[in-house]
């Protein structure tokens, strides 16, 4: 006699993300790392000797305007333009 097991092929698999808390705590919260205003969050740690801070909303900001983003989106240095490398308009 031959007995068959039957074993459930239906497993369900469960993916769990764990999400950051948020490091802003403030009210009203600081803008997002999303936001286009993301420079404007609070400081949580200021190196200045290193060139870096980090804002509250995870984005590291550089001394020469450069940013790196939570997600390792790297935004490229945007210093405003000396006065002698303004153009007017005639």
């Amino acid at each position: 006699m031959t007995t068959t097991s039957s074993r459930s092929t239906d497993a369900t698999t469960t993916t769990s993300q764990r999400k950051n808390p948020p490091m802003c705590q403030h009210q009203p919260p600081c803008p997002t790392a999303e936001s286009a205003d993301r420079e404007a969050a609070s400081l949580v740690a200021h190196h200045p000797e290193q060139g870096w801070s980090l804002l509250c909303n995870g984005v590291l900001l550089f001394e020469d305007t450069g940013e790196l983003l939570p997600n390792g989106e790297i935004i490229a240095p945007h210093r405003p333009l000396g006065t002698s490398q303004v153009m007017t308009a005639a």
